[in-house]
């Protein structure tokens, strides 16, 4: 609907967008040239497009000026001219101050530089060739108005903590489509409440919550105003990169190919296949010694940010950690180490559409439909209503509810818990498994590299979540150095470590689908205690170099914890490795294609249906250079047929003990633990050689749902190792797996009495245990393996069977393969 620039004077055209109070421009003048769209440069210039603007007749650049003829959106895009392809960049400046107002720096002519005008504002439209043959690209220029949105009525965003002690209550806060955060634990999680509907939408559920902050429009503003205090008085931070202040999308696309650029060697800036829903490239970069050969057969480090355009500090993380490589590659021998024996990959912002619109927005706090900078998800819009298929992202009816939540997107139990099937939820899933260019993208890498080691940066909550993501599944077969791997990198960066599921049920996220396709392990950090995007000192500088206030100050940090990852990937235990010989210039390729089912797929009405079945294939390739070859890849078996994790029992399981009720109701108390009036009744939970117990759970009932009784499990340290707090039922039960050995204590809280004057109090209390499932194990894959000589012809082909940390011969499989097949056909 966006009709491109012939020449920026008058506005000839309006057309309304119904009622959402958007309307959309078209400028044209019918004497221009069709000339005026094109921009020339006779040579090349690597530089920041967006540091400045600059004279017309600059070398490298062609320049045009516009005037925005409405208070909305400016949209600049290049393409590229009679299909020769080069790297221009654009920029679009204030003329009047020479400011930066959009820009646009990827690897290729495929360019868009977005961002908001007011109307009658001059602007400078700037083209600048980086590299490449293209002498010449199309320019086009729009604008969109946008009517000025005032805030929600009841609009008073806070921040409350909601109880959620069962999982049905996590279910049930999920179903209500609040904007639920990262930050839980296993007894309640933070939500983000917009307005008044917001309000009344969790008191309806009947779950209790506690305010945590009042007011998140006034810290929004506290954070754009300290954070442009610390750039100012900021030489360079502690970051690898000197960084003071977050990225806009084009700088992090241009510091990329800059570190490319001027680091050949060592790294490879690369565009992923799928353009996004608008049209822009998704970048990333590769670091290793001999970069070019990307088939070296080194284990591969897969790290990623901002799959949630609203979460900055994943993309600033991502970004330090390719300049710590190439920094250390330079300077620290140990690093240098590392990165000659592993491949790098790194893709930032996985979502430029929606970060790039989160970024660009004015910073409102209020969390409304039209706080931009607030958007989570990318820009689908095929999945809404009709009337919200329309215009462009950041000036669509639906503000920032349009599109997917890219980390719900992912096969990994597709369509079950955790992922909503209502369009403006923040956590919307989408039509089908991959069914957004941008969850395809990491697919393709992950399944066409040997991706043995995967980070997926979020924020927030300071954890280090791994699969599964659904409680319902049991722990795979290598949970115990799974767990070890996380638990490690949480000594770093003081997180909590632990499977994803502890925070709350999700489905359709990433290191669900990479981990259980492929075996190469798959973690999640959440960076930071609190805020989507925090001040920069705090939740980049601090959370990255391991300073405080960071909860991994002085124990390494984020920068620590992703060199301890680095290690496991270059470590042959943490995968598998096929080693032979080949001729120099044959290529072996492991090949494997299976379907997965998806969750049983939640309907909108509640109601399930049969799972999907999800083709994945697997290819990767190693060129020969002649003799031996050693190839690290993941396990042929995936997680997900491989079995799950147990023990056999050691003993049978401790009988069950009853809890006598303590004589008379003690009052009532709503403020527990702070009130910490309640009754308190021991008990000893046995261990080996006498019994082994698997699971341990606490129960007590009353008679009235009216009443609330709330029950909670203590150590002999005091510490809370269990609860059962919920509303609206007449029991509750705490549970316990593989509880140690020692003494506990049932602390029962009279939280309300349907009548005082008559209590109803609890009875049947008990504590009962069951002994620990088994280990279970299922078939054995096998990879194909094929070699090619240099005429693409096949001469070898074998099945390879490898496990973890094992290392398998596949002897001379280009020469004695084809051998014996004549042999065969003989």
């Amino acid at each position: 609907m966006l009709s491109r620039l012939r020449s920026a004077t008058t506005v000839r055209a309006a057309i309304a967008l119904g009622a959402s109070g958007v309307v959309l421009f078209a400028l044209t003048t019918p004497t221009a040239t069709a000339a005026e769209n094109v921009l020339r440069a006779d040579r090349a210039v690597p530089r920041a497009c967006f540091a400045s603007p600059l004279a017309k007749g600059a070398p490298g650049a062609d320049v045009r000026e516009v005037t925005a003829g409405v208070d909305g959106l400016v949209q600049a895009r290049l393409t590229p001219r009679d299909g020769a392809e080069g790297d221009w960049d654009l920029a679009v400046f204030d003329k009047a101050t020479g400011k930066i107002v959009a820009g646009s720096s990827a690897l290729r002519s495929h360019e868009l530089a977005e961002s908001f005008v007011r109307k009658g504002q001059q602007l400078v439209v700037q083209g600048c060739r980086y590299t490449g043959p293209a002498r010449t690209v199309t320019l086009g220029v729009d604008f969109l108005a946008l009517t000025p949105q005032g805030p929600a009525a009841g609009a008073r965003p806070e921040l409350v903590r909601v109880e959620t002690p069962r999982r049905e209550d996590q279910r049930r806060l999920l179903a209500t489509e609040l904007d639920v955060t990262e930050k839980g634990d296993a007894s309640g999680v933070e939500v983000i409440l917009a307005d008044d509907d917001d309000r009344a939408r969790l008191t309806e559920t009947g779950l209790r919550f506690r305010t945590i902050d009042p007011d998140l429009s006034r810290k929004s503003k506290e954070n754009a105003v300290a954070d442009a205090d610390y750039a100012a008085k900021t030489a360079a931070s502690a970051l690898p990169s000197g960084r003071t202040s977050y990225r806009h999308l084009y700088e992090y696309d241009f510091e990329l190919k800059e570190l490319a650029r001027k680091n050949p060697a060592l790294v490879r800036a690369f565009t992923l296949p799928n353009p996004t829903i608008e049209g822009r490239d998704v970048v990333g970069a590769e670091v290793a010694t001999g970069v070019a050969n990307t088939a070296d057969g080194k284990p591969v480090f897969l790290s990623m940010g901002v799959h949630h355009a609203r979460e900055w500090p994943a993309g600033e993380h991502a970004l330090e950690w390719v300049y710590e490589l190439v920094n250390g590659t330079k300077q620290d021998p140990a690093i240098r180490s590392l990165v000659g024996k592993t491949r790098n990959i790194v893709v930032p912002i996985v979502n430029p559409d929606g970060f790039s619109i989160s970024r660009e927005a004015e910073p409102k706090g209020d969390f409304s439909r039209f706080d931009y900078e607030m958007k989570r998800k990318n820009c689908r819009a095929d999945d809404s209503p009709p009337e919200f298929r329309t215009g462009t992202c950041a000036g669509n009816p639906a503000g920032r509810q349009r599109g997917i939540d890219l980390n719900r997107n992912y096969a990994g139990f597709w369509g079950g818990p955790g992922a909503s099937t209502t369009w403006s939820n923040d956590t919307f899933r989408g039509s089908a498994p991959f069914s957004e260019p941008e969850t395809r993208n990491i697919r393709d890498l992950v399944s066409n590299r040997q991706v043995t080691n995967l980070i997926t940066l979020h924020t927030y909550s300071n954890l280090v979540l791994r699969a599964p993501g659904v409680a319902d599944t049991r722990p795979p077969l290598d949970e115990p150095a799974y767990k070890a791997l996380g638990d490690q990198m949480a000594t770093r960066n003081g997180y909590v470590s632990e499977p994803s599921w502890g925070l709350y049920d999700t489905t359709g996220t990433t290191e669900d689908w990479s981990y259980w396709a492929t075996g190469g392990y798959g973690f999640t950090f959440e960076v930071g205690p609190s805020e989507f995007h925090p001040r920069y000192a705090n939740g980049v500088v601090a959370e990255y170099a391991g300073l405080p206030p960071a909860a991994g100050a002085g124990k390494g940090g984020n920068r620590q914890a992703f060199l301890d990852m680095l290690a496991n990937t270059a470590d042959p235990a943490a995968h598998s490795t096929l080693i032979g010989s080949a001729p120099r210039g044959h290529q072996l390729q492991l090949h494997k294609t299976f379907q997965t089912p998806t969750s049983p797929v939640i309907q909108p009405d509640g109601s399930t249906r049969p799972p999907l079945y999800v083709k994945d294939t697997l290819n990767s390739s190693l060129r020969a250079t002649g003799g031996r070859f050693a190839w690290s890849i993941n396990p042929s078996t995936r997680p997900y047929v491989a079995g799950r994790y147990g023990r056999d029992p050691q003993g049978p399981a401790q009988q069950g003990i009853e809890l006598a009720n303590p004589a008379g109701v003690p009052a009532e108390n709503t403020g527990f633990p702070g009130n910490p009036t309640a009754e308190r009744i021991p008990f000893t939970v046995k261990g080996l050689p006498e019994v082994d117990n698997g699971k341990l759970s606490v129960s007590i009932s009353w008679k009235s749902q009216e009443t609330d009784w709330d029950l909670y499990v203590f150590d002999s340290a005091g510490k809370l190792v269990s609860q059962s707090a919920n509303g609206g039922t007449n029991s509750e039960r705490a549970v316990l797996f593989d509880p140690p050995a020692g003494d506990y204590t049932a602390v029962i809280v009279n939280y309300d009495q349907v009548d005082p004057a008559r209590p109803d109090d609890w009875t049947a209390g008990r504590v009962e245990f069951a002994s620990p499932l088994p280990t279970t194990y299922g078939p054995k894959e096998a990879y194909t393996l094929t070699c090619t000589d240099r005429a693409g012809r096949l001469v070898g082909l074998t099945d390879v069977y490898a496990d973890r940390g094992q290392t398998v011969d596949v002897g001379e499989v280009c020469t004695n393969s084809a051998r014996a097949n004549k042999q065969r056909q003989r």
